[in-house]
């Protein structure tokens, strides 16, 4: 995703996976819950953020790029 120099506090993030959470599979949603609830860092935070960000706007190939790279986040 791109690079962004905002810090997006845990607020943010959840804010953001709650608003996308129709848009996406169930299962990754619990599982971002689940992850966010462990203190991730500042990185993450960001990382998670992006791959959030307008997710319900993109194609069903890109949503399928970002499910991938959202699970490899939440098993680093």
């Amino acid at each position: 995703m791109s690079s962004c120099k905002l810090d997006h506090p845990l607020e943010d993030v959840l804010s953001k996976l709650d608003s996308q959470k129709s848009f996406l599979p169930a299962e990754l949603f619990e599982e971002c819950q689940t992850f966010l609830a462990t203190n991730p860092t500042q990185l993450e935070l960001n990382e998670l953020f992006h791959l959030l960000k307008k997710y319900d706007l993109a194609s069903e190939e890109e949503q399928l790029t970002r499910n991938e790279a959202i699970a490899n986040l939440l098993t680093a």
